[in-house]
C-alpha cells in the first residue's frame, strides 16, 4: 500500500494570524435585510405564476405535462373542455384545477421547460412563509396573474418592486432544447401587461442586458472578489477609500429610504426598456388586509 504524501505546506500559528488579518481587511458582505435585499438574477427560480395572453385568455391548456414531469410530485392539474360560448383558453381545453404544493416544490423549473404554451413560469419571489400548511398549497386563483399581468400578492409574501418584473427568464434562455442558434429569437406569445418579452442573452452577442435585467458578475459579486480579481479602479488605497465611503453610506441615517428610491428608479428604467406600455404597479398593490385574502 503506498504511503500518503505529507501536506506540502503546513499552516502554523503565524500563518493562521496572517489569514485572519487578510479577511479583516476585506469589505463586509453583510446586507441590511429586510431594508436591503440582494439583487436577483433574471433566471432565479422563485414562486410560480400562471400567465395569460395579451387579450386576457389563459395560456394553460390543461395538458398536465407540468404535473407529469415534476420530480417532487407537487403539481396537480385537471383539464376541462372549453365552453363554446365563453372559452377560457384558445385551445380545446383549459386548466380547471391547478395546485402547487410549495412544501414539496424544489424549484427545479422542469415544469416551465415542459409547458408548451409558457403558461407556468417563475417569479423572483423567495420570501414567503406559512403558519398554516394549507396556505402552502397554492390554488389556480392564487397562481393566475391579475388583470394587469402582475402576480397575485398574498398576505404572507414579502414582495418588492423587482420581484415580478423579469419572470420566465429560464424558459426564454434555454428554449428550444438549449440550441445556441436560437438565442435572441422570439418564439413565444406576448403576456398580459408585458407584451412580448425580450429574449435572455446567452453565448451569442445578441443580448440586451438593460431590457432583461442581467447584471455582470463583477457588479453583483464585487464584495466577494479577491483583491487580484477586482477591477483596477477598486484596488489599492483608492479602492479601500471607496469601500470605506460605501460602508459609511450604508449605515448612515436614511440609507434604507435612499435605497428604496434607487430601486424604484432602477425599476422604472427597466420597465421602460422592456415594456412598451411603461406601466408601473402601485405601491399598495402588494398589501393585503388582515383577513389574508388575495388582492383581486
Amino acid at each position: 500500500m503506498p504511503t500518503p504524501e505529507p501536506p506540502k505546506q503546513r499552516q502554523n500559528v503565524l500563518g493562521g494570524f496572517k489569514l485572519t488579518l487578510e479577511h479583516l481587511g476585506r469589505p463586509p458582505v453583510t446586507r441590511q435585510y429586510p431594508e436591503e435585499k440582494r439583487p436577483k438574477q433574471p433566471r432565479q427560480h422563485g414562486r410560480h405564476v400562471l400567465n395569460r395572453y395579451e387579450d386576457g385568455m389563459e395560456k394553460c391548456i390543461g395538458c398536465e405535462l407540468c404535473a407529469g414531469v415534476c420530480p417532487a410530485d407537487c403539481i396537480y392539474v385537471r383539464g376541462l373542455d372549453n365552453p363554446p360560448d365563453h372559452p377560457v383558453s384558445p385551445g380545446e381545453r383549459y386548466g380547471y384545477v391547478y395546485e402547487i404544493n410549495f412544501l414539496r416544490c424544489i424549484h427545479c423549473d422542469l415544469c416551465v421547460e415542459a409547458c408548451p404554451t409558457e403558461a407556468i413560469t417563475e417569479s423572483k419571489l423567495m420570501e414567503f412563509s406559512f403558519t398554516n400548511r394549507n396556505d402552502a398549497i397554492y390554488t389556480k386563483e392564487e397562481l393566475l396573474v391579475d388583470d394587469d399581468g402582475r402576480p397575485r400578492r398574498l398576505a404572507w409574501e414579502d414582495w418588492r418592486d423587482s420581484d415580478d418584473l423579469h419572470t420566465s427568464g429560464w424558459m426564454r434562455a434555454t428554449s428550444p432544447s438549449g440550441a445556441a442558434a436560437f438565442e435572441g429569437e422570439v418564439q413565444w406569445s406576448g403576456e398580459l401587461g408585458f407584451g412580448v418579452r425580450t429574449p435572455e442573452g446567452g453565448q451569442s452577442g445578441r443580448r440586451d442586458d438593460a431590457a432583461t435585467g442581467s447584471l455582470p458578475l463583477r457588479q453583483t459579486l464585487e464584495r466577494h472578489l479577491r483583491p487580484i480579481d477586482m477591477p483596477a479602479d477598486k484596488r489599492g488605497p483608492r479602492g479601500a477609500l471607496g469601500r470605506m465611503l460605501e460602508k459609511l453610506d450604508r449605515f448612515s441615517p436614511g440609507a434604507g429610504a435612499r435605497h428604496k428610491e434607487q430601486s424604484e428608479s432602477a425599476y422604472d428604467a427597466s420597465l421602460l426598456a422592456g415594456d412598451s406600455s411603461g406601466r408601473r404597479p402601485s405601491g399598495e398593490s402588494g398589501e393585503s388586509g388582515e383577513s389574508g385574502e388575495v388582492d383581486r
